[in-house]
């Protein structure tokens, strides 16, 4: 629960009334309670309590319905976006969240409103064997949490996200390229490899990338091109499977310079650099 908005709780007393059977005596009504938009909302904040997020959204809801002026109206609308965020209803909070900033860009809670939205894309990224356009929708919303409020806690925790989907978009295109490798479509894969390298360089797969290059260019007759790629893996992950696997496949093929280290560490053959082969 977001540490500016209430947790009280409120009961709204029921309305009774009593009544003659069949018509036969005096009808006595008890006055009822006025009905309040702090009321109203807390009692949403109980819903929410006991996960009746559905029932938390409607008291939200009508606590704007009934009292559009009132302070507590605020906070409600931003509720409802934290209740249907809850509910997994994503489509249903991203919604009312964007409705929220744009009625209060200066509200103190602005920078939750934008980090919860971000939180709605983030938790609908589907697998690496999927579209990734949420991937991508999450990393933009992320970003702008970042960048609008660099010095917050919502920004480090943004830029860790941005971190995490950046690694999946990577898996997705080391998934593809793997495939284009199975199915002998050597030039296919090598541009998704290439595209993990380029783009996607502080990723954990840009080590596999690269060895899957030196196969490719290997496959295709690339000389100088699979030199070039096991000399840039060799440079940077001196000490790991891929540069073993990249290091004998390129000694079975007779292209190991003379000056190329063993697969057990010391810098790359051909002193290598991150764009020697871009």
């Amino acid at each position: 629960m977001h540490p500016r908005l209430t947790l009280l709780a409120l009961l709204i007393p029921l309305l009774l009334g009593g009544c003659g059977l069949f018509g036969g005596g005096p009808t006595t009504t008890k006055p009822a309670s006025p009905v309040t938009a702090e009321g109203l909302y807390n009692e949403g904040v109980a819903h929410m309590n006991s996960g009746d997020y559905r029932l938390a959204i409607d008291s939200f809801d009508s606590v704007e319905e009934n009292f559009p002026f009132s302070p507590w109206t605020t906070n409600a609308q931003l509720m409802h976006g934290y209740a249907a965020y809850l509910q997994q209803d994503y489509t249903g909070a991203i919604g009312a969240l964007d409705r929220f900033v744009q009625l209060h860009p200066a509200n103190p809670d602005i920078a939750y409103a934008y980090y919860l939205r971000a939180l709605c894309y983030y938790e609908q990224i589907s697998d690496i064997a999927r579209d990734q356009k949420t991937t991508r929708e999450a990393i933009a919303a992320l970003q702008e949490v970042a960048n609008r409020f660099p010095g917050s806690a919502y920004a480090n925790d943004a830029r860790l996200k941005i971190d995490l989907c950046r690694d999946h978009l990577a898996g997705h295109e080391m998934m593809i390229g793997r495939y284009y490798e199975r199915q002998r479509d050597y030039i296919a894969a090598i541009g998704r490899f290439k595209s993990v390298v380029q783009d996607y360089q502080t990723t954990n797969h840009v080590a596999e990338a690269l060895e899957r290059l030196v196969e490719c260019y290997l496959k295709l007759g690339m000389l100088p091109e699979a030199q070039h790629a096991g000399a840039v893996l060799g440079y940077n992950y001196p000490g790991s499977k891929w540069y073993r696997d990249a290091y004998a496949r390129l000694h079975e093929a007779g292209l190991v310079a003379s000056n190329a280290p063993s697969p057990k560490g010391g810098p790359g053959f051909l002193g290598g650099i991150w764009n020697a082969i871009f």
